[in-house]
């Protein structure tokens, strides 16, 4: 798996557990291991510029996605998953470390950061929470991803609940 991690917040992030977080998602989801990713954290003046130019909504958000190969979890017929380029996904770690401060099991910037770069492969795999079958699919799939990344390094304590609306 192709994972780059770029940091052009301004801001110390802890890059290894974004990598680290990002790689386990895609392996849970069955994407093939050639497959490729971008992260890019950025300040919270360039992600509102993005999220105005891409989404024509006001101030900075906290995750945006941009696929690129349209990339799908493979289905159980599917000898092998298709490899591509999935896109970009990017971070805000000023958002980030508001939304963890206010969500009800209060976080790190961090750990929000790892959150959100879950979410964000998700929207990049085609999950979306528009309704509330597809938010409750994919807020599902997001807490067994984070969890299991979580036990799988011991981490111990309540994983964040999801704060992206």
């Amino acid at each position: 798996m192709s994972i780059d991690v770029n940091n052009e917040s301004g801001r110390e992030i802890d890059e290894r557990a974004i990598l680290d977080i990002a790689r386990y998602a895609l392996a849970r989801m069955r994407i093939h291991p050639l497959s490729e990713l971008s992260v890019i954290a950025v300040d919270a003046d360039a992600m509102e510029q993005l999220h105005k130019q891409w989404m024509d909504l006001p101030g900075p958000t906290d995750v945006m996605s941009f696929p690129m190969d349209e990339l799908r979890s493979p289905t159980k017929d599917d000898e092998e998953p298709p490899q591509g380029l999935l896109g970009d996904i990017v971070l805000c770690p000023d958002v980030a470390e508001r939304q963890g401060e206010q969500a009800p099991t209060k976080h790190s910037m961090d750990e929000e950061l790892q959150l959100l770069t879950v979410h964000g492969v998700l929207h990049l795999l085609g999950y979306d929470h528009e309704t509330p079958a597809e938010r409750a699919e994919m807020f599902g799939l997001q807490a067994a991803i984070v969890d299991g990344w979580r036990a799988e390094h011991g981490l111990t304590g309540p994983s964040p609940a999801p704060t992206t609306t």
